[in-house]
């Protein structure tokens, strides 16, 4: 899998938050409530949708499916003046990322195994305890082998 080492700028993130599971994974849900109502934000930079995880302490390094974390649907915005009721701000700081171009479909855990089972413990680079996402732009078709997303990683040098 393709992937390089960007140092991300802190973003502007406005969407919504539910507390899920692997185990339990609440994540189809929200993205079915957040997709009708996305237009209502009206200060978005582009139309990348931002799907962000964040993780308690060490969560990968004792994996349980059962602990909880939180999972947002987000898109980038240029400040928060106008928040649509029901809706959450987010400040994504910025920091160093593995960027990894994913192509099939969403719901495929090879990805996610390749990181953290093989790139990872061979980078020299370690998890670092900061918000997970992935961008879904122009070329994300959900569930299709044809999809493609970028899967962004905080990373610290070991």
């Amino acid at each position: 899998m393709e992937h390089r080492i960007e140092t991300l700028s802190e973003k502007k993130l406005i969407g919504t938050c539910i507390v899920t599971t692997f185990a339990n994974n609440k994540t189809v849900e929200m993205w079915k409530s957040f997709m009708p109502r996305r237009k209502e934000i009206k200060n978005n930079i582009d139309t990348d949708l931002y799907s962000m995880q964040i993780y308690p302490p060490l969560f990968y390094e004792n994996f349980n499916p059962n602990k909880e974390f939180e999972k947002w649907a987000t898109i980038e915005v240029t400040d928060f003046n106008t928040v649509p009721d029901g809706m959450e701000s987010f400040i994504l700081k910025g920091g160093l990322y593995a960027v990894f171009l994913y192509k099939g479909p969403a719901s495929s855990p090879a990805p996610f195994e390749y990181i953290f089972k093989t790139w990872i413990p061979n980078s020299g680079y370690v998890v670092d305890d900061r918000p997970h996402f992935e961008i879904l732009g122009e070329k994300y078709k959900n569930n299709s082998p044809d999809s493609e997303e970028e899967i962004w990683v905080p990373i610290k040098p070991v």
